[in-house]
């Protein structure tokens, strides 16, 4: 069995086979983690969607921002946005089983020493909390008050982790640090900046360097950033690298951290957002 993790899909299902092939994926014993944001502003959310239910059984994603805006619009709990591509997948005869099968999906998961999310994590939470507090989102979408979570699920506020946090802004903060988190001001999310790197204006930082964060013994591997691009590092492994902007779909195996990419079909962009 061989594992591999991949970066944001957004709907680019010919550069999703194009890697398959190119890493030799085998879905009778080989396993993917998808790293969130499977469909949207991609031509082929559709498609990707049928693919990885198809192959449940070894394909592990994390939810993203894009995905939970899609479950949200099916649930008629939010309208589809300037520039989405999700009205094939709405209108499909199997919508009611793809977007289903993306409610039963975890913010985060844990594979040995690895994490994967979307996003990122609070610098407050070790691996055991995080994997916890995914489950609490988890349990809100699978309830049969889903369309209430949903609905109070938007919104940037509050916009710190606080221990007595509780109901919607609890869950919220969740959804916000792993889905559409790129820096921190202090303890503060900054939902604003989506720039390069070194462009991160004092004194916010980017999540993964913030001071104590408890996280640092596992390795998180996330996406989300795709102005952040690839970047390796003990502690880290980020994997947005902008295909659905025309830059490249990137995996990594977990087994020897080769990596394999492949090139965009998707037209150049220079706004990464």
């Amino acid at each position: 069995m061989a594992r591999y993790v991949v970066g944001d899909l957004q709907g680019c299902g010919e550069e999703l086979q194009a890697l398959l092939a190119e890493m030799a994926f085998d879905t009778e014993c080989d396993v993917l983690y998808p790293v969130g944001d499977l469909v949207n502003r991609g031509p082929e959310s559709l498609e990707v969607l049928r693919w990885a239910y198809e192959n449940r059984s070894c394909v592990k994603p994390v939810l993203g921002n894009h995905d939970l805006h899609l479950i949200a619009v099916h649930a008629g709990c939010a309208k589809l946005k300037k520039g989405d591509t999700l009205t094939a997948l709405l209108e499909a005869p199997d919508a009611d089983v793809l977007i289903g099968w993306l409610r039963s999906l975890p913010l985060v998961r844990r594979d040995e020493r690895y994490l994967m999310v979307h996003a990122g994590l609070l610098p407050a939470w070790d691996a055991e909390q995080a994997l916890a507090l995914s489950g609490e989102v988890e349990a809100a979408l699978q309830s049969a008050r889903y369309t209430e979570f949903l609905a109070q699920m938007y919104g940037n506020q509050p916009d710190r982790w606080r221990k007595g946090l509780t109901g919607w802004d609890r869950l919220r903060v969740i959804v916000n640090a792993c889905t559409r988190m790129r820096v921190l001001d202090g303890d503060r999310l900054e939902m604003k900046f989506k720039g390069e790197l070194q462009d991160v204006p004092p004194p916010a930082t980017a999540w993964f360097d913030a001071p104590g964060r408890r996280s640092g013994d596992a390795v998180v591997v996330c996406g989300h950033w795709s102005a952040l691009g690839l970047l390796r590092r003990p502690d880290l492994i980020a994997l947005d690298t902008g295909c659905v902007w025309g830059g490249a779909l990137s995996a990594v195996s977990l087994d020897d951290g080769r990596l394999f990419q492949v090139p965009s079909r998707q037209p150049r962009q220079t706004d990464w957002s």
